[in-house]
């Protein structure tokens, strides 16, 4: 990562949800979907954030987006903490920060046309003559590679590959610096993934755009990213270069996570790697290391004292299999 201020930082950022039931909502306990995580995300950088379903990916992404509150921890953008922002200050916040989501069928309004779905957050947060609104938007659907006849057009009338350009297309017209793309190819057919892919380099790299990048694929994660974060039962256990994380992954999740992905090539030798049982339930989740239920290289120590993040082979990972015992 570079050494400029970080565009996204987060602090020991936490998320738990109250579990309540009965009449009188009495708490039976909280899930710990987001567990005191650190990452930071440089500008023009890409932050990969993979894990199983249910580790805290998405609900991380809902707090960048200031569409939940975190329970604890802070986050910083640019230098300054978005917890306190309201009025202006926030308005300008979510115009820098926007998301593509994972369904393109379902994030974008059937009954507006292109332009109209385009020019939507230009409409809420900018006064602008009808003539300039027409002019961005044909600006950024010609970025996109879509024709310009596309803004006349409806949804329905595009494959999922163009309906995901659209979207991509919308979440530009604020000139945003940082993009959450939250599964943004994963309802995508494996040959158009590729294409949607390389559209998000080619526009980060000539808009400087910063993106926080939340795939279940694998290959698309170590493609896109100069950083991977690796998420268990909403804590980050490994974090570093993307292609270190990926080459040789050194938390045994990480390792079975990258030996559970198809090879990049045939004659590619991968240890095959199971993991056994399901992820446990962030409402009770194990005591100390969380993933040592499934383990391959459990010890003792696994049971009893909470592994934390350290610098290990030019990344940090939080495992007992790199720490001395205490």
């Amino acid at each position: 990562m570079s050494g400029k201020t970080p565009i996204l930082e987060a602090r020991n950022l936490t998320k738990h949800f109250p579990v309540k039931r009965g009449i009188f909502a009495k708490t039976l306990g909280v899930v710990r979907a987001v567990d005191s995580v650190n990452f930071s995300i440089s500008p023009g950088q890409t932050l990969g954030l993979v894990g199983e379903s249910g580790c805290g990916k998405t609900t991380t992404a809902k707090l960048v987006l200031r569409l939940e509150e975190p329970t604890g921890g802070a986050l910083h953008f640019e230098g300054q903490e978005i917890g306190g922002l309201g009025g202006n200050d926030l308005k300008q916040y979510r115009r820098a920060v926007q998301a593509v989501f994972q369904d393109p069928f379902a994030s974008l309004n059937p009954r507006m046309r292109v332009d109209a779905i385009i020019s939507e957050p230009l409409i809420t947060h900018e006064r602008l003559p009808a003539a300039e609104v027409a002019k961005r938007v044909r600006s950024v659907i010609d970025l996109v590679g879509l024709p310009e006849r596309a803004a006349s057009r409806f949804p329905h009338e595009f494959s999922g590959g163009q309906r995901q350009r659209i979207a991509i297309a919308r979440s530009l017209t604020l000139s945003p610096k940082l993009v959450v793309l939250d599964e943004p190819v994963s309802a995508l057919d494996v040959s158009i993934r590729a294409q949607i892919l390389n559209l998000l380099r080619d526009l980060q790299a000539q808009l400087g755009l910063s993106y926080l990048f939340i795939a279940h694929d694998l290959a698309a994660v170590a493609h896109m990213s100069h950083t991977i974060a690796v998420m268990y039962l909403g804590q980050i256990v490994e974090i570093g270069d993307a292609a270190t994380v990926a080459t040789r992954p050194r938390h045994p999740y990480t390792q079975a996570l990258f030996a559970a992905a198809l090879p990049s090539h045939p004659s590619e030798q991968r240890d095959e790697l199971v993991l056994a049982g399901e992820v446990p339930s962030p409402l009770n989740p194990p005591a100390a290391c969380r993933f040592h239920p499934r383990c391959p290289h459990v010890m003792a120590r696994c049971s009893s004292e909470e592994p934390v993040l350290r610098e290990h082979d030019s990344r940090r990972v939080a495992c007992h299999l790199y720490s001395a015992p205490a």
